[in-house]
């Protein structure tokens, strides 16, 4: 057994030197611990190799802009050790990692398992809330909150240790690359993909997970074209902490069985891979994809645009959120949809995407205009925005302070109020 830090990703192995190499990917706000009662038997036929995500289990606060760059960091620690060819299994923005390795670089990874994933994750403005709430309350919240999320009742009240443990790994992560995570997520979509995942896949969820439940599970089954589902009765998000035999049992049969061999291994110099020889007992696939899971477009982005329309709604949606975007579209008629067009090119796409100022300080700017114009309705939508660009109320009250001088008090005064009802709704943990 041993352990090793790098600048991008801590880790540690676990099993025989000269066994294939298995790589066990953490969920968000967790550390490798979670997969501790894995490891015992899983090290005895792989060499495993868990990992923290940055700024989680005291590993190096280097922040990710992307699922993407997380699965880079990976290979990067992997290429580090010498590992070419390995098995994956992930749960949550683990197993969201594993779907980027495994559609980035086919030709690395042998076989996959996917625990409490998704193709996408929830809603794009439910993950930039919830880093809102994270740069405006700190990770407490959230933490208290943890055990809910990723374990059923019966359990988390019989396991008061556990649950201990759950909200002090959350409480401890850098708050930072907890909201960077969060950042990352809220861009992940991979629905349209999921059929050039080309590995044996195991899709396993609990029964109970409410986060990403048997119908995200069913979405990755029906578009993958070689993978299976197991349901895990009585676990919820946490599967491996939860049930951790029957996961166990699941991944020493999936992987014993799925892992394939390296590819023109005469050619490479590189030896096949060799597994216990256990055969699955997992429900097969669905014989079609179901209706109501396939991904639709939103009618208003079919087809190509011109000009900076793709890049203006890009911006749009990130910084407005989709729920906003989508109300305003949805609300346009043959009068008013040429405006939104206007907005969408010229705001988004022209001034917006401008390199020359952050998002930050153009919702400082953008702030000061709207309070100097009287523009209130407009005012609440972009302090939603601000918190989303990552000024928190302190900087907000400092920006409408300032405009007090200049654009005069009871603009300032009538703004404070809109500003201040805003900043509650969006920073108040939901309980």
């Amino acid at each position: 057994m041993s352990e090793t830090k790098n600048p991008a990703l801590q880790f540690r192995f676990d099993g025989p030197d000269d066994a294939p190499v298995l790589v066990l990917g953490p969920s968000l706000g967790t550390t490798w611990h979670m997969w501790d009662r894995q490891v015992p038997e899983l090290s005895k036929h792989w060499r495993v190799l868990r990992f923290d995500m940055p700024g989680h289990g005291g590993a190096p606060a280097h922040p990710v802009e992307s699922v993407g760059e997380l699965a880079a960091r990976v290979l990067a620690t992997l290429d580090e050790v010498g590992v070419q060819r390995f098995g994956y299994a992930g749960c949550s923005l683990g197993g969201a990692i594993g779907a980027e390795l495994a559609l980035r670089n086919p030709q690395r990874v042998a076989s996959l398992a996917l625990i409490a994933t998704s193709p996408r994750f929830g809603t794009a403005d439910e993950w930039r809330q919830r880093g809102v709430i994270v740069r405006t309350n700190g990770l407490d919240p959230v933490a208290r909150t943890s055990p809910e999320r990723w374990f059923t009742p019966g359990f988390a009240a019989a396991q008061p240790a556990i649950t201990d443990w759950a909200v002090q790994m959350v409480r401890t992560t850098d708050p930072g690359c907890y909201i960077a995570a969060c950042e990352a997520l809220a861009a992940f979509d991979v629905r349209g993909e999921l059929g050039s995942i080309g590995v044996p896949t195991l899709v396993l969820v609990g029964s109970e997970d409410q986060v990403t439940g048997q119908g995200e599970a069913r979405t990755l089954v029906a578009g993958i074209p070689d993978a299976r589902l197991a349901v895990v009765p009585g676990a919820s998000h946490l599967a491996p902490v939860e049930q951790p035999a029957a996961v166990t049992d699941l991944l020493v049969r999936h992987f014993g069985s799925a892992w394939q061999a390296a590819p023109d291994t005469a050619a490479t110099g590189q030896h096949a891979i060799a597994a216990p020889p256990v055969k699955p007992v997992l429900a097969p696939p669905p014989a079609a994809p179901p209706a109501e899971i396939a991904p639709v477009e939103r009618p208003q982005e079919q087809g190509e645009r011109p000009d900076a329309y793709a890049a203006g709604m890009k911006v749009r949606r990130e910084v407005l959120g989709d729920a906003h975007v989508d109300q305003a579209l949805a609300a346009a008629d043959e009068f008013s949809e040429d405006f939104q067009d206007l907005v969408t090119r010229y705001a988004w796409g022209e001034v917006w995407s401008r390199p020359g100022l952050d998002r930050r300080t153009r919702s400082c700017v953008t702030l000061t205009a709207l309070v100097a114009g009287g523009h209130l309705e407009e005012l609440a939508f972009h302090v939603r925005a601000a918190l989303r660009n990552g000024l928190t109320p302190p900087d907000i009250k400092e920006v409408l302070l300032q405009a007090a001088v200049y654009c005069g008090v009871p603009a300032a005064n009538s703004a404070f109020r809109v500003a201040q009802t805003v900043i509650r709704e969006e920073t108040t943990p939901q309980e």
